[in-house]
């Protein structure tokens, strides 16, 4: 870890210590505290964690501390005093919990806006949450699933046909992005969207970067790509609002379009410009991030499985045979590929998009005969389930076959958690279902592919990242004839 980060951590750190400190009441007058270290003043367990996630070993790091401590431990993370919890049940408290706030980053929360719904509780969240439901219920989907196919036919006539070599991640990125950017802000392509992505990247490269706004720092970029984008999100509103007052857009047109539309019970706006724009922005990284990494991981894994390649390729050719020549996919076409998803849930149980996440204590509370004070922070983490042996039998394993109905059942609630769970499931699960699905279809009957590079390793940064963005050989592929 280089001098600069340390520096960094310091000065975030300590912006928060004295707040704690002062606030704070004695360990001693709260009840039991959790085993464990809060580590050395300010720095704590920080850079460790850290170092674990940058060489890929942030799940031995965590399963290391529960051998030690139990799965409640303390410790001490960005300069917080934080609980770590591990294991179905807590999972389920986490996410169920009402004296539990979200917690995000200060980068993050700066990045996003404050009135975005990761930020919010209580009536404010179940009014946002409902909104962007709105937009994400299947009547609504439906309607999608013509246009995020006809993005990925053009990404892959674009990107992919022709080429020998393809660097995977990168590409999913643009078409993941691409997609949201039809479906959500009503971009088409063009100087626009393509504008908006490279604002996107600055955006993405800081969003968990240490908050110092400083001219040459990541953050300082991304705060700046994020007011501009902003900017434009509210140009976009406010233009969107204008065609839906002259009819020349409706509710279904696009994100903005519907959340525009929705009003209370006296007739006034449900959100406010700030509340859409804010989760505008979320829902761009949000759905950006997933879907992404999932397909890169997933074409990672097919290039070294021939079987579960097979079958989903004759999963494919089935659907495709069941149609007229050129037909477009629709939504029951995606209902028939349960393999396929089964082999997506697989893939994002080994190699879940986010590592962990934190939520805050509002009030003293108590788990497991442990009290967590007020102000602290719970961290928990997808690996402590996802990779445990005794929930999922060899779970180094990519096995699909576990998420069958019948199988599923026979894990403990809150076992898989890669959206999340309660109150706060990721709102954005079924879109990224539909993504994930439409582009199998076509990548699975186009091409073929080999790896690149013999050493198959990822780092977290935070999130997974494939050895220089996996590069592979490409071979185009006579699909079945439908």
């Amino acid at each position: 870890m280089d001098l600069s980060l340390v520096l960094a951590l310091v000065a975030v750190a300590l912006s928060v210590l004295f707040l704690l400190v002062t606030r704070a009441r004695k360990p001693w007058q709260r009840g039991k505290l959790p085993p464990g270290s809060l580590g050395l003043p300010v720095i704590g367990q920080s850079l460790g964690l850290l170092r674990a996630m940058r060489a890929n070993t942030a799940e031995r790091w965590i399963q290391d501390r529960v051998d030690r401590y139990g799965p409640v431990s303390k410790l001490s993370l960005f300069g917080i005093p934080t609980v770590l919890l591990t294991g179905p049940a807590a999972n389920k408290f986490v996410f169920f919990s009402t004296a539990l706030a979200s917690q995000q980053p200060r980068s993050m929360q700066r990045i996003l806006g404050e009135r975005n719904i990761l930020e919010l509780m209580g009536a404010d969240h179940k009014r946002v949450r409902g909104a962007l439901l709105e937009f994400l219920k299947p009547d609504m989907l439906r309607l999608y699933v013509g246009k995020i196919e006809g993005e990925v036919r053009r990404h892959l006539d674009e990107n992919w046909a022709g080429r020998r070599t393809v660097t995977v991640l990168p590409l999913m990125k643009r078409l993941t992005f691409d997609i949201i950017s039809l479906l959500l802000f009503g971009l088409e392509r063009g100087a626009v969207r393509d504008t908006l992505f490279r604002e996107f990247v600055d955006v993405m490269e800081g969003t968990w970067a240490v908050p110092l706004n400083l001219p040459f720092t990541a953050f300082s970029r991304s705060l700046k790509a994020s007011a501009r984008i902003h900017r434009v999100f509210t140009g976009i509103a406010r233009e969107t609002q204008a065609k839906l007052e002259r009819g020349e857009a409706s509710r279904s047109s696009d994100l903005i379009a519907c959340l525009l539309s929705l009003t209370d019970d006296s007739g006034a706006p449900l959100l406010s410009e700030e509340e859409i724009v804010d989760n505008a922005m979320v829902s761009l990284i949000a759905g950006h991030d997933t879907s992404s990494i999932l397909l890169t991981f997933l074409i990672r894994q097919l290039a070294d499985d021939p079987d579960t390649l097979a079958a989903m390729v004759h999963e494919h050719d089935e659907i495709a045979k069941s149609k007229g020549d050129g037909e477009a996919l629709t939504w029951e076409d995606l209902a028939k590929m349960k393999l396929t998803w089964r082999a997506a849930q697989e893939m994002l149980r080994m190699v879940p998009p986010v590592f962990g996440n934190f939520r805050r204590a509002t009030k003293d509370i108590e788990f497991d005969g442990y009290v967590i004070p007020k102000g602290w922070q719970v961290f928990w983490t997808a690996a402590a389930t996802h990779m445990d042996g005794s929930i999922y039998p060899e779970p180094d394993k990519f096995n699909p076959s576990r998420f069958e109905t019948q199988s599923a059942s026979v894990a403990p609630p809150c076992s898989f958690v890669a959206f999340g769970a309660g109150p706060r499931i990721c709102v954005g699960m079924e879109f990224a279902r539909i993504e994930t699905l439409v582009a199998l279809h076509y990548l699975l009957r186009r091409f073929r592919w080999k790896l690149c590079c013999k050493e198959n390793t990822f780092v977290r940064d935070p999130a997974p990242s494939p050895l220089h963005g996996l590069p592979i050989e490409l071979a185009e592929h006579k699909a079945a004839s439908p």
